[in-house]
């Protein structure tokens, strides 16, 4: 009878929490959704330009600092980001939504971010 009423409390508890509710201390999912958006932008430019550019001694401090000056624009930092990381890791339904919306972005500005820009030499006037 114990092990009745204590697997009935234990049953209580998990279906009264709040799995729906992000916590105080992690970073809102449109919030994380613009950190994540940076972070891989950052880590593409890196790939292709920090660690193929010779004159750069220490590349991954140069990738730290990219890190850094993204958290600083979003006025977070690297603990407070690993932490809503983990938890949106943990959280696969609303991980999903966050790289869903990503892959969406990425979709509708596909040709806007590769598109080649034309590159006109000083003092030429415009074509017509």
């Amino acid at each position: 009878m114990k092990r009745l009423i204590f697997f009935s409390f234990i049953a209580f508890l998990a279906a009264c929490t709040n799995r729906s509710g992000i916590p105080e201390n992690i970073l809102p999912p449109d919030k994380m959704q613009k950190i994540m958006m940076d972070v891989i932008m950052a880590e593409q430019f890196s790939a292709n330009y920090i660690n193929r550019d010779s004159l750069k001694k220490d590349k991954v401090k140069a990738n730290q600092e990219l890190l850094e000056a993204i958290f600083k624009i979003h006025h977070t930092n690297r603990v407070e980001f690993r932490k809503s990381l983990n938890f949106y890791e943990s959280r696969p339904d609303l991980n999903k939504n966050i790289f869903d919306s990503l892959a969406a972005y990425g979709n509708r500005h596909r040709n806007e971010l590769f598109e080649i820009k034309s590159i006109k030499k000083p003092g030429t006037l415009p074509e017509k």
